[in-house]
C-alpha cells in the first residue's frame, strides 16, 4: 500500500476508533466495500478489469451504480460468476429514481437477483420544492417496497447534503425516514450529512436498526478539501459514527466512496483503503 497522509485530528479519531474494529457482537468485524462510482472513469471503460482490480486491493463487497441497469441479462450474470469467483458480495445497488417507477420494478428485480444484492437504493429524489414532494417520494419509495418483500429486496435511500437542510422548518431526510416503512434502508452518506452542519451520529441513533449501510465518504471545508479528501482525512467524526452505527444503527457494511481527489482515481481507494485499515485495526 502506499503512503497516506493523515492529519493528527484524524490520527486522534483513528486511535479513538481502533477498539471499534468488531461489531456490536463483539466477533465478526462489519465488511468494509467500495461504492463503484469512486473509479467510474475506469469502471466505464472495463468493468470485468476494474472489479479485478478492486478486489486485488482488498476490499470484500461492491456497490454498482446506475449503468449496470443497462446491462444485458448475460452481461448481468457474467458479472455475477465474477463475484463469486473473486469472493465479492454486492449487497446493493445504486439507482436512478426512474428505477422505482412500477413499470420497471420487475427489471430492477430480475437484475438485482441475479447480482445478488439485498438492497436496491435510490440514489437520489432530484429536488422537490416543497415537503409535499418529498412525502411523495416516500411514498414511491413504500409502495417500491411492497413489491420488492416477495422477492426477498428491500428499498433503500441514500441521502445528499439537500436532505438534510431544513425545508419548511423540517428536514427533508425525516420525512423519508417518518413516511416509509421500518425495514427501508436509510443509507448514510457521512460527507453531505457533515457538509450540511448535521451530526451523523445522532441521526443514527434517532433510526435505530436503519443504518444498514454507511457511505464512508469524508469531508472538510475549503475550496481544495470538500469531498477530496481522502477517507481518513477530513472532519467527520469516525469514532462516533462507528459506535452509533455498530451498537444501534444496525450498519450491515460500510462502502468507502471518494469522489475526487489528488490521486488516480484507482490509487485514491487504495488509500482510502489503508486509511481504513489503520482505523480499524
Amino acid at each position: 500500500m502506499p503512503d497516506s497522509h493523515i492529519s493528527r485530528r484524524s490520527f486522534l479519531a483513528l486511535s479513538a476508533a481502533a477498539p471499534l474494529a468488531l461489531s456490536a457482537s463483539g466477533a465478526t468485524p462489519v465488511p468494509v466495500g467500495l461504492e463503484l462510482y469512486s473509479v467510474r472513469d475506469i469502471l466505464e471503460k472495463d468493468v470485468i478489469g476494474t472489479v479485478r482490480a478492486v478486489a486485488k486491493l482488498g476490499y470484500t463487497v461492491v456497490e454498482f451504480y446506475a449503468p449496470y441497469f443497462d446491462w444485458t441479462e448475460e452481461s448481468t450474470k457474467q458479472v455475477r460468476a465474477l463475484l463469486d469467483d473473486l469472493g465479492l458480495r454486492c449487497n446493493s445497488t445504486h439507482n436512478n429514481a426512474a428505477t422505482f417507477r412500477p413499470e420497471i420494478l420487475q427489471k430492477a428485480i430480475d437484475r438485482n437477483k441475479i447480482l445478488g444484492t439485498k438492497f436496491v437504493v435510490m440514489a437520489s429524489a432530484g429536488n422537490p420544492k416543497d415537503l409535499d414532494g418529498w412525502k411523495a417520494v416516500a411514498d414511491t419509495l413504500s409502495k417500491a417496497s411492497d413489491t420488492f418483500k416477495p422477492a426477498g429486496l428491500r428499498s433503500g435511500y441514500h441521502n445528499h447534503k439537500l436532505e438534510f437542510v431544513p425545508l419548511q422548518d423540517r428536514r427533508p431526510i425525516e420525512i423519508i425516514a417518518a413516511n416509509t416503512p421500518k425495514e427501508l434502508m436509510l443509507q448514510l452518506d457521512v460527507g453531505t450529512c457533515c457538509e450540511a452542519g448535521a451530526d451523523p451520529a445522532a441521526w443514527i441513533r434517532s433510526n435505530p436498526g436503519r443504518i444498514n449501510c454507511i457511505h464512508c465518504k469524508d469531508w472538510a471545508p475549503g475550496p481544495d478539501k470538500g469531498y477530496k479528501v481522502l477517507f481518513g482525512e477530513g472532519d467527520s467524526p469516525w469514532a462516533k459514527i462507528f459506535e452509533a452505527a455498530e451498537s444501534v444503527g444496525g450498519v450491515e457494511y460500510y462502502l468507502i466512496e471518494q469522489e475526487g481527489s489528488r490521486f488516480p482515481s484507482l490509487e485514491g481507494v487504495e488509500r482510502c483503503l489503508a486509511n481504513w485499515k489503520k482505523m480499524r485495526a
